[in-house]
């Protein structure tokens, strides 16, 4: 996550003008072509990961500049358009129900077992840390997972505010992913900052991380005494522990009224190892994550990181004519271009690289002299 800028992801509504994505289908599998035979499909998995190059490729296949609908329209049209035979990636998932097929969808590739589940791993903990580790405010309604044969995989997921009407995407890619809960994404988009969030995937959440997984270890009645009295009396954090510095307690803890103790009492019989183990176990939510942090705040002193990591991204173009209206010859134009591009592959090097350069006429074709 390298720059910063603005940009408004507002929920548009309205369904995609039945001209324009068969021609974003074929301009992506032609565009992702060239990147994948030019600096091979690590590099396509990278720019995946990259919230500015996602959002000017969403501009560059005519989708609204500032729409959340670039996300999911963008991600449809590279799933029906992307084969692992043709471009060495493919894509699984998609909006709502289409999300939970990623194993089904992972699986019917021929990956093979191993690769398989790795990649399916991957999915469900990148779906997770970002509906329950990192607790922003936005719930993920949108997942696709980019995928090689050799396992290789980026993710880009969207969560919605229904309260504010704006969306949040979230980009991971797995060759950058030390762990799942310490720094994983690769950039995260959104329109505003939030005042408090509750950041476990933070570096400065390491020890309450570690606290969480020690609270794991201890008899449920013992947590369940401890969230008793926080509940009836709502105390602050800085109440319990006293200045932290440059450390900013939230006003009142927020404690969740409702814990599942049942999945506490499963978490104290698998006794994790660690908190990616412990993020893994199923019936673990946003709940139970955030029950776990604010009494091993009050328990061990171990504050979690309540900054939010969102950054900001940035575009231009629109289906919806901003900042002008997408001329159907123009955008025939270029997938007949880059048809040509493709197809010589055949040509040495430094034919191919001319030919590639001939993009940047693009720019005159598309929007003038």
């Amino acid at each position: 996550m390298r720059a910063s800028g603005v940009a408004d992801l507002p929920l548009h509504s309205g369904p995609v003008p039945p001209w324009l994505m068969p021609r974003m289908r074929a301009l992506a599998s032609r565009i992702v072509r060239v990147i994948v035979d030019e600096y091979g499909v690590g590099e396509l998995l990278r720019r995946m990961g990259d919230p500015f190059w996602f959002q000017s490729l969403g501009c560059v296949l005519g989708f609204d500049w500032h729409s959340s609908g670039l996300t999911t329209v963008v991600s449809g049209a590279l799933r029906e358009a992307l084969r692992l035979e043709e471009h060495g990636v493919a894509v699984a998932g998609g909006k709502g129900l289409m999300g939970r097929r990623v194993p089904e969808m992972v699986r019917a590739a021929g990956l093979g077992e191993e690769v398989s589940e790795r990649v399916i791993h991957a999915s469900r903990m990148a779906a997770k840390v970002d509906n329950s580790v990192l607790q922003d405010g936005y719930t993920i309604y949108h997942h696709v997972i980019l995928f090689t044969e050799r396992g290789e995989w980026a993710v880009i997921q969207q969560g919605m505010n229904p309260e504010i009407g704006y969306a949040r995407r979230y980009h991971w890619v797995g060759e950058r992913v030390k762990s799942f809960v310490e720094e994983p994404h690769s950039g995260i988009a959104g329109q505003r900052r939030e005042q408090m969030v509750l950041n476990m995937v933070s570096r400065r959440s390491e020890e309450a991380r570690k606290a969480s997984v020690d609270m794991a270890s201890e008899r449920p009645e013992r947590i369940v005494r401890t969230l008793n009295q926080l509940m009836r009396r709502q105390e602050t954090l800085a109440r319990w522990m006293g200045e932290k510095g440059d450390v900013k307690a939230p006003s009142h803890l927020y404690m969740p009224r409702r814990i599942d103790w049942k999945t506490l009492r499963r978490i104290y019989e698998v006794r994790p190892r660690n908190y990616e183990e412990l993020v893994g176990i199923r019936g673990v939510g946003p709940t139970t994550i955030r029950a776990l942090a604010l009494v091993a705040a009050i328990i061990h002193g171990a504050e979690p990181d309540w900054r939010d990591p969102v950054k900001f991204t940035f575009a231009v173009g629109g289906k919806d004519g901003v900042p002008r209206p997408i001329s159907r010859r123009t955008y025939d134009k270029v997938i007949g271009f880059m048809r040509e591009v493709v197809e010589a592959s055949g040509v040495g090097a430094e034919e191919r690289r001319a030919a590639l350069r001939r993009l940047f006429t693009l720019e005159r074709m598309l929007y003038g002299p």
